[in-house]
């Protein structure tokens, strides 16, 4: 790179040039050379973008339990995040070699924020420690900050909800655990959360929390969505039941449910639809339903085609991820994902994505990455 005349342009120049590409080609260039990541990293050229420059929607893996516990035993020099962009249909890893920990496990995103959790900086933290911290990062610019440490049990059994930047709920059956970095205290604020049982994937919604959870007895599960707010859960520990006598049967149709972030403020369900109401009744494919928070009407996004649905039939058990306008799915003995994606019409497609890197038992589990250089933890 150094004989090149592209090297010999001053900064500024290179800086013009290259604002005018998309965020898909910048960071493929940064990929290029030393001299081109050096100049695409700097300060100067990330404030000249910083208003330029959409969000790139990508889809992030979590790395399994297995892969989690080899890092967590061996050097994390080589964990990377592994992305999907949907638009060219490719794997691309962004490094996390930059994180001073000995073992990191990515878990959510938000703002074109990551966050993850982490044991003790390497030259701080003896290997003894049990003390978890989240940390929150940008794997394009490697910026990154710490938040306060917690105790094991919040990584083991806490759900991680993030919504505007520096804006963390952990939230488990009994207590959670709220963190804001616009608040002058650096310390996270700890309050009962009073679910009547533990919440299946809760998510948060501009300052609003849902979550399903199960009101059932034990040979029977009855699901029922519950909505409550920070400053509610803070100050009255109040939830409230969202229920209209217009839903009727709906969550008694879908088996095994689960909440995903829709685009503009809408919920996503996604489940089996039974095919019939006996206890132990099969599925005849997997449903997407919408809800409409202002309403609160249902409406259906999409259901899987029964030549896909064919390759979940077996499977006891599926996994789903994503959010926005995307819902993948990974289900075990599948090796592939399955995409559900809505596109500029309105109308939904589906689609097979293959190559995903390895794991240990075929269940992908991951999160929606909307990848910024301009994001600052």
């Amino acid at each position: 790179m150094e004989f090149s005349p592209l090297n010999r342009l001053p900064q500024d120049t290179l800086h013009q040039i290259f604002s005018h590409l998309t965020l898909r080609e910048i960071i493929v260039s940064k990929c290029v050379c030393k001299c081109l990541n050096a100049t695409l990293s700097s300060p100067a050229f990330l404030h000249l973008i910083s208003t330029q420059q959409p969000p790139l929607s990508l889809l992030a893996l979590r790395p399994s339990h297995r892969t989690h516990t080899h890092t967590h035993n061996n050097s994390s020099s080589h964990c990377a995040l592994h992305v999907f962009d949907t638009m060219l249909n490719y794997w691309f890893r962004f490094p996390l070699s930059f994180l001073p920990f000995r073992s990191h496990y990515p878990i959510t995103s938000s703002h074109g924020l990551l966050y993850l959790w982490a044991e003790g900086p390497t030259s701080v933290s003896p290997p003894g420690n049990n003390s978890k911290t989240l940390i929150v990062c940008n794997p394009l610019t490697r910026q990154f900050k710490l938040l306060p440490q917690l105790g094991s049990a919040w990584c083991k059994h806490g759900s991680v909800l993030v919504g505007s930047p520096n804006q963390v709920l952990v939230l488990t059956e009994l207590a959670a655990i709220y963190f804001s970095g616009s608040t002058t205290s650096n310390n996270w604020l700890k309050f009962s959360s009073n679910l009547p049982s533990k919440p299946r994937s809760p998510i948060l919604i501009s300052d609003t929390i849902l979550a399903l959870c199960d009101v059932g007895s034990p040979w029977r599960s009855q699901w029922k969505l519950f909505r409550s707010t920070v400053k509610d859960l803070q100050f009255s520990q109040q939830w409230t039941r969202l229920e209209k006598h217009e839903w009727g049967d709906i969550f008694d149709i879908m088996k095994r449910p689960r909440l995903l972030a829709g685009k503009n403020d809408k919920v996503l369900m996604i489940g089996g639809l039974k095919s019939s109401y006996s206890l132990h009744s099969t599925c005849s494919t997997i449903l997407i339903l919408r809800l409409d928070m202002e309403s609160l009407e249902w409406e259906e996004a999409g259901r899987m085609p029964p030549e896909m649905f064919r390759y979940f039939q077996d499977s006891s058990k599926f996994k789903v991820f994503g959010g926005g306008s995307r819902v993948c799915f990974s289900g075990k003995r599948v090796g592939r994902l399955a995409l559900w994606e809505e596109n500029e019409r309105g109308k939904g497609e589906w689609r097979w994505i293959s190559g995903v890197p390895g794991n240990s038992d075929g269940l992908y589990r991951g999160f929606v990455f909307e990848a910024r250089l301009n994001a600052v933890p």
